[in-house]
């Protein structure tokens, strides 16, 4: 279905006359994000104005982050909307300790909103991408490499390293949402599984015309090419067929999947239904360092659904990215078939599990067969998006919260196997590994 909108609010005039009182006694100082969390400011009595240092920022878009108080979002709005010297669209943001709304301002705007007492801090919104590299098709009857080697703890050899060994139930009753490119949701590997949830850029189709949220579907869920493989999959479509998006529309996307995790919840609980709703979700994409992104994932984590999420591909530490910079998510490095830090792959303390992500094999577009293979964290962290769809969906663990399902995962893990960690980075050496520890174990 295509995302509805949120209630855009026309924003009207009063303030011209405020605006020389707000702002002239004030410098302006832009505030500098780096990978350390560091910031600057000219006062501790205005909000700081936040640029991620190695983002790509979409100039005169910005995300207002309001302080966490009750109503503040439709009492400041209201304010605010006496106050604007022009008109002004803005898209409110609506997570478990995050509000606050999106829009395009000019400068003299964003200067006023930085002493306005309900603001928190604005951020300059930016550009995402898939982490992803792009390889050549393949088509293979047996089990992808990648699924070969999650359930093995020493490095597989011959037919092993193509045999993928697991529970035929895994992932069934579990929701796994994909914010990604959207998925081709007609494609036989997911034989009905696949869902299309929403359509978050304006105005864009209810298709993935990338391919890149269909393989990491597949990774997930498919049944040739995936984990979890009775899983069901969710597209959330907030990238375009170029594989780019906004920050803020992958924020929105987070929202959607709080508020649809939330609703399902209460539709079950109507329904006499006392089991937990079990969901999951994967963001194989990423950008410069975002505080408001990173807010909303572990928003996310703390309404019930736990993601997963890409460290990114440029041989840097991951801290200095979002979302993989997160705290609450579980990140994911990428690794080759030779159990080899993949070239391309992050790493670092932020980077909390590596999983195969060179040349993976899974379900594409263009038509309901089709596939391809590709390399990337994109890859890699699908398959522990799986492995959190398959541990879930198992009784012994059905009932984890977030925290212990990520720990879970982690204590599951193969230590000490990953050749190529650079030294001195305080990156741990685990690779996942998709058969959990027994229940005392955790």
């Amino acid at each position: 279905m295509t995302f509805t909108r949120p209630p855009i609010l026309v924003l009207t005039a009063v303030l011209c006359a405020l605006l020389p009182l707000l702002t002239s006694c004030m410098p302006v100082e832009q505030i500098i994000l780096d990978g350390d969390h560091v910031y600057k400011t000219d006062s501790v009595t205005r909000a700081p104005l936040i640029t991620a240092l190695n983002g790509e920022i979409i100039e005169g878009r910005y995300i207002v982050i309001l302080k966490r108080t009750e109503g503040v979002l439709q009492r400041h709005l209201q304010t605010i909307g006496a106050m604007l010297p022009q008109f002004a669209e803005v898209s409110p943001i609506e997570l478990p300790g995050l509000q606050g709304y999106v829009g395009n301002f000019p400068d003299n705007v964003i200067d006023a909103l930085r002493s306005v007492d309900e603001v928190a801090f604005i951020e300059k919104d930016q550009v995402v991408h898939a982490t992803a590299t792009r390889g050549v098709g393949a088509v293979q009857h047996d089990a992808p490499w990648g699924l070969g080697r999650i359930c093995h703890k020493e490095h597989p050899t011959g037919n092993e390293s193509h045999t993928y060994v697991y529970y035929p139930d895994d992932g069934k009753g579990v929701t796994a949402y994909v914010v990604d490119t959207g998925i081709n949701i007609e494609h036989v590997d997911f034989e009905g599984r696949a869902k299309w949830g929403a359509t978050i850029p304006f105005n864009d189709e209810d298709i993935d015309g990338n391919g890149h949220g269909t393989h990491v579907a597949g990774t997930i869920a498919g049944a040739a090419y995936g984990v979890a493989k009775q899983a069901e999959v969710v597209a959330v479509k907030v990238l375009r067929s170029n594989g780019s998006g906004t920050m803020s529309d992958v924020v929105r996307g987070i929202e959607w999947v709080v508020k649809n995790h939330r609703n399902r919840t209460k539709e079950a609980h109507d329904g006499g239904s006392k089991k937990k709703v079990k969901s999951i979700g994967n963001m194989s994409l990423g950008g410069g360092m975002s505080r408001v992104l990173n807010m909303a994932v572990n928003a996310a984590y703390d309404a019930g659904v736990l993601f997963a999420v890409a460290a990114g591909n440029d041989n840097q530490d991951a801290c200095d990215y979002s979302p993989a910079s997160a705290e609450k998510p579980i990140t994911v490095g990428a690794t080759t078939k030779e159990d080899i830090r993949a070239w391309f792959s992050n790493w670092g303390k932020c980077t909390d599990i590596f999983a195969p992500g060179h040349q993976i094999l899974s379900a594409w577009i263009g038509s309901n067969e089709a596939t391809n293979t590709l390399s990337g964290t994109s890859m890699a962290t699908p398959h522990v998006a799986g492995i959190l769809a398959a541990f879930l969906s198992r009784p012994e663990f059905e009932n984890l919260e977030p925290k212990d399902l990520k720990r879970l995962a982690i204590k599951a893990a193969t230590q000490g196997l990953i050749i190529g960690i650079p030294e001195h980075t305080h990156t741990k050496n685990r690779l996942a590994f998709s058969l959990p520890p027994s229940e005392g174990d955790i």
